[in-house]
């Protein structure tokens, strides 16, 4: 495995920031991961596209422009020389005095991270995962809103924890109005009657990337899908969950609290769409 850095277009095997960056500091950054496919990345534009509207959301200007941040990542890639990868994009608000107010941070610090691709256990894909609902809430939108992607994860990493506590591998997270959200770092869907049922993104949710190709792909083969609000009671109906996301893709979900999802397998629908999204993928070489 081959990981490099690239900070600001300098590629380094090893690289340092300043303990003064308010990224470090505060969590005062923005990130995404970008995945590959023959080596090549997937959906950089969408994911691109994020990355802005998370700053604009923090009031971070990024000092790079798309091109750049092309060009960067296929060098970093080419020179890491992985057989696929994972790439991780941050942007910090730099270096500046210790204090929350950032006006003293005149240079956003950019990284590109690029390693060996992160990839699951196969028997997951084929066998599902177990989810738990932690008492931790998913951030208010009104608070610090889960649709803008930041360095600051600490409400995910506590409900993560809670989730190993109960013997689960993720966490199925309300709102403060106690409505389903999203898992840790992947969007969360249901089946109930052969209907596809996603939580819709005023619950304060991430607008994700692998989310909305999902519900793009449902629409296009005719699977009836509804964004909505729910209570953690609409799943007690449920015939199948699954969770998506850039790393995990479409993961399979068999259990939920310790019960099991339908007949303990993979539903139908969930093994058809992954197909498909396999497929989409494929045709993005």
């Amino acid at each position: 495995m081959t990981t490099c850095i690239n900070i600001n277009g300098t590629i380094e095997d090893e690289a340092f920031v300043s303990v003064l960056d308010h990224g470090f500091l505060f969590g005062d950054s923005v990130y995404e991961v970008v995945g590959t496919r023959q080596n090549k990345t997937c959906f950089l534009i969408e994911h691109l596209q994020r990355l802005r509207r998370s700053a604009n959301g923090i009031s971070l200007n990024i000092p790079f422009d798309d091109e750049w941040f092309r060009r960067e990542i296929e060098r970093t890639i080419e020179i890491a020389d992985n057989q696929e990868s994972y790439i991780r994009i941050v942007v910090t608000r730099g270096v500046g005095d210790i204090d929350i107010d950032p006006s003293s941070c005149h240079s956003p610090c950019t990284l590109i991270f690029v390693t060996e691709a992160h990839t699951y256990p196969v028997e997951l894909y084929e066998n599902g995962i177990h989810l738990a609902v932690v008492s931790i809430k998913r951030n208010s939108k009104d608070a610090l809103n889960p649709g803008i992607k930041t360095g600051n994860y600490l409400n995910n990493v506590l409900a993560k924890i809670e989730a190993g506590r109960l013997g689960a591998h993720d966490a199925l997270m309300l709102n403060p109005s106690g409505q389903l959200t999203e898992s840790t770092t992947s969007n969360f869907f249901f089946v109930q009657d052969g209907r596809i049922m996603t939580p819709s993104l005023d619950c304060g949710i991430l607008a994700g990337i692998t989310r909305d190709t999902v519900i793009q792909m449902a629409h296009e083969k005719g699977f009836p899908l509804e964004e909505g609000r729910w209570p953690i009671e609409a799943l007690e109906k449920a015939d199948e969950m699954f969770l998506t996301g850039t790393i995990k893709q479409l993961m399979p979900v068999t259990r939920l609290d310790g019960k099991t999802i339908g007949d303990g397998k993979p539903g139908p629908i969930t093994r058809r769409l992954m197909n498909f999204y396999q497929n989409l993928l494929d045709r993005l070489e």
